[in-house]
């Protein structure tokens, strides 16, 4: 049995064993022909874990209606205002301040996105999460 054919990917952002057919999940995987209660199965059982972090997750589909897919880690703006406990970022993030993180925490989230960010190297990763949070209005003291 060879290699199975692709016809696309799908690529989506779900809050973590929240997956349903509803919007945004229903319309993004119908004209692809996937078994759309399967895969949100297969996501809520495997995310469940996880609280109600939105989890991005690149799915696979294959000519035959088949899928696979692989969960990423969650989006740093979302682990950044976890930690800063706020809601969300500034709206004019050079003027206004709407939180802070220690060093610490933004080692922490770093080493939580290391894997799927484009360095090996953590005090890169710290630098990228620091931009982040900066662009959110979120002060690094330390």
């Amino acid at each position: 049995m060879g290699k199975k054919e692709i016809t696309g990917y799908v690529k989506l952002q779900i809050p973590a064993g929240k997956a349903n057919p509803a919007p945004p999940v229903g319309p993004a995987l119908g004209p692809h022909g996937v078994n759309i209660m399967e895969f949100c199965k297969a996501f809520n059982a495997q995310t469940q874990s996880l609280g109600d972090t939105i989890i991005p997750v690149v799915m696979t589909v294959y000519a035959d209606r088949t899928f696979s897919f692989i969960t990423k880690t969650p989006p740093a703006s979302e682990l950044v205002k976890k930690a800063a406990g706020i809601v969300k970022g500034a709206n004019n993030p050079s003027k206004e301040v709407v939180g802070s993180l220690t060093l610490a925490q933004v080692r922490k989230i770093a080493e939580t996105k290391l894997p799927d960010l484009n360095t090996g190297n953590v005090d890169n990763a710290i630098e990228t999460i620091k931009g982040t949070a900066r662009s959110m209005g979120v002060e690094v003291k330390g």
